[in-house]
């Protein structure tokens, strides 16, 4: 069987009743997460810019924030800019990374306009963390030059066909539709990272409400997309096989995957939390860390040294984008700060003269020891000398928020809140949680959309 079939059975055949109560949890949490990172970033100048876009075109889903009702594509593309503007939004370490929440912007807007109910929804949701997840365990794509994004544009499409009631034949045609077009280049997160970090996988998934759109009016779409002569895994991936997917015989992936709780590429959140130990011994025995420190050294395993500790641009971050991508810089901030929040990727901060100067002092070495560890865990190990000869040591596997030291439900909810405090009310924030909780109870997504779309077109 061709893998669009494959993938394109398993969505038709997959309903709510199969989700374990567990997974139903998990996605209630990954949604609370999500819609949090939307309200913080929702006066970043790229949430402004993609609202700007989506105003343009009249439709039926919700711009999350603003009383703009756009097409289901825009309306993906404006939440998932916002999604992941902050980098905090969760993860999925494999042979390929990835962010498996970036879904869900595709999967409320098609929800929405297709008048589905709460249960509908957590199963898309489900459904896309699980394909993009597998996808990532089959075949890196980093490795070839080509961004994770890239698996997105199948998992986002195979969503919003299940919401769409798209047959078997439909949907294998969205994926061809979806498939050909949204190959996207790595370049995208090296050297001096842009806004487009931010934007990438909301672009796919706009693309592939685009995609199974045309595919439910009728529009046929190149196949084998997988297979085929000049197909994905001829000129992309490489050849590989998926071995099944959530169900009766196999946990559903999103039970694997990573909610983050500091706002900063995955990869850095262990050294975050070491660094934030460390400071704590040398402040307490009187040393000062801007005076006082000689050198840093963070050993680190391999996919962490190639995305976020090699480039030059690490060590002097000019944009938000390119900090939150610098272990150097997280590191030193957290030295320096006691704590990494948004406040700590503000431009007045990154661009700080003394925290650059202990930046300089860091050096990443990359670790065989801690690269077999990856990525079942995430180990980072810090070693800070002082001038007049003290070491101090850290070291790191399993950050906050890792499935083997997972945030509590109330930890999801403080950041929740943390991201909303200014932007809603006290009283709101407990509606949308409330609503978030009780989800699957919902007949249809009127409630939670309203509750959701209270401002005008550019404040919450």
């Amino acid at each position: 069987m061709i893998i669009a079939r494959m993938l394109a059975e398993y969505a038709g055949k997959l309903k709510y009743t199969d989700l374990p109560e567990d997974v139903v949890h998990e996605v209630k949490r990954r949604l609370i997460d999500s819609i949090g990172c939307v309200i913080g970033a929702f006066n970043s100048e790229p949430a402004k810019i993609a609202r700007e876009i989506a105003i343009l075109t009249k439709g039926s889903s919700s711009v999350i924030g603003t009383n703009i009702k756009t097409s289901p594509d825009l309306a993906a593309f404006a939440n998932g800019v916002a999604i992941r503007y902050l980098d905090y939004n969760d993860t999925y370490l494999s042979k390929e990374p990835a962010h498996p929440s970036d879904n869900i912007s595709a999967c409320l807007a098609v929800a929405e306009a297709f008048q589905k109910s709460g249960k509908d929804l957590i199963t898309a949701i489900a459904l896309a963390y699980e394909v993009q997840c597998r996808l990532c365990d089959a075949a890196s794509l980093r490795a070839r030059g080509w961004d994770h994004v890239t698996y997105g544009a199948f998992s986002a499409t195979l969503a919003a066909a299940k919401l769409m009631n798209l047959n078997i034949k439909k949907t294998v045609h969205a994926l061809g539709l979806a498939g050909v077009a949204n190959i996207a280049l790595r370049q995208t997160r090296v050297g001096e990272l842009s806004m487009w970090k931010g934007c990438a996988f909301a672009n796919a998934a706009r693309n592939a409400v685009f995609a199974a759109n045309l595919a439910r009016l009728g529009m046929t779409g190149p196949a084998p997309v997988f297979e085929g002569e000049k197909g994905f895994m001829k000129l992309v991936s490489g050849s590989f096989e998926l071995e099944g997917f959530g169900g009766k015989k196999r946990p559903f992936k999103i039970l694997d995957t990573y909610i983050k709780f500091y706002p900063a590429e995955y990869h850095s959140q262990s050294a975050i939390e070491a660094a934030l130990q460390l400071r704590k011994k040398i402040v307490g025995q009187g040393f000062s860390l801007a005076n006082d420190i000689k050198s840093i050294e963070i050993k680190t395993f391999g996919a962490a040294y190639e995305i976020i500790g090699s480039c030059p641009e690490r060590w002097n971050p000019k944009t938000r984008e390119t900090a939150d991508h610098s272990l150097p810089y997280c590191a030193a901030v957290a030295l320096m700060d006691g704590e990494v929040s948004l406040n700590q990727f503000s431009e007045k901060r990154f661009k700080d003269k003394k925290l650059h100067n202990v930046m300089q002092k860091v050096k990443v070495v990359r670790d065989k020891g801690l690269t077999k560890q990856y990525p079942e865990a995430m180990p980072n190990h810090i070693i800070i000398i002082t001038k007049n000869g003290r070491e101090f040591s850290g070291k790191i596997e399993y950050p906050k928020g890792h499935p083997k030291n997972p945030m509590t439900d109330r930890e999801v909810e403080e950041k929740f809140k943390t991201l909303s405090q200014g932007l809603i009310s006290a009283r709101n924030i407990d509606k949308i949680l409330s609503i978030l909780w009780r989800l699957e109870e919902l007949n249809n997504l009127r409630k939670l959309f309203s509750t959701l779309s209270t401002g005008g077109r550019g404040k919450v």
